[in-house]
């Protein structure tokens, strides 16, 4: 049986390698430009009938988008600490990835690399199953139980920012990850599928709930927010022009 033809849980792990070359390929295909990036949302329509999404706008009360101002990070590694305990992920695995660059002039600087939850993307767009999809506030999110692991949207991403869960939940081990990062509020995923950053979609739906503002009250606000020292990261309801992101923009 040739490579094109396993299943995923057959294949060897490639991320040592691959994980790199995807990493320096993030310096070339990333347009950070100046010192704040953004991640901002409209609509955008699925594969598949009956399969059409919305990514927020006019009809959404609400649009999420992250402002990382690449001046304020220190590249202390914070947020992905926070991300992998609140998602119960192992140390392998990092939704939220931080680079250590360099200018022309030999300048280092930090680049932060989580989902950047596009307005058009394209790992939506290859899904053959329909199992990653844009919601109505702009989140780009998962249905792991659609999820074949056929890892198109590896592929498409060009941040390579979804990562393939080779473990069982039994082999999660999150003993490396220091606790006052926080604890696993979600559960863990099975073996062969496809993961990313969801913003903590899991805060922000129950924060709304509750009557907390996500970016605004801490237990509706993604962790890597939160835990962030410096305040490098600011999240917040994009159609709202006096929320924390949109001051920012």
């Amino acid at each position: 049986m040739d490579d094109e033809t396993k299943e995923p849980n057959d294949l060897v792990d490639p991320h040592d390698e691959e994980g790199i070359s995807r990493r320096r390929f993030l310096t070339v295909a990333g347009a950070f430009v100046g010192a704040v990036a953004a991640a901002q949302f409209t609509s955008v329509p699925l594969l598949g009938k009956g399969l059409a999404s919305h990514g927020g706008g006019a009809e959404s009360a609400y649009k999420w988008g992250m402002v990382i101002d690449t001046n304020k990070c220190i590249g202390c590694n914070y947020c992905t600490y926070a991300c992998q305990a609140v998602n119960d992920l192992p140390p392998e695995m990092e939704y939220n990835v931080v680079t250590t660059e360099y200018t022309q002039n030999g300048d280092e600087f930090f680049l932060a690399r989580p989902c950047l939850h596009c307005e058009n993307p394209p790992c939506v767009q290859v899904c053959p199953v329909g199992a990653t999809y844009v919601r109505d506030d702009g989140i780009v999110t998962m249905d792991y139980d659609l999820c074949i692991g056929c890892r198109y949207c590896e592929v498409a991403c060009p941040y390579g920012a979804r990562v393939f869960n080779w473990k069982d939940n039994s082999q999660v081990d999150n003993t490396e990850v220091v606790p006052e990062f926080g604890f696993p509020e979600v559960e863990s995923r099975p073996r062969g599928i496809m993961e990313k950053c969801t913003f903590c979609q899991h805060r922000i739906d129950d924060g709304l709930e509750r009557g907390l503002m996500p970016g605004v009250d801490e237990k509706a606000t993604p962790a890597c927010i939160n835990i962030c020292p410096t305040g490098a990261r600011i999240f917040g309801n994009l159609n709202d022009p006096e929320s924390p992101v949109s001051v920012a923009l």
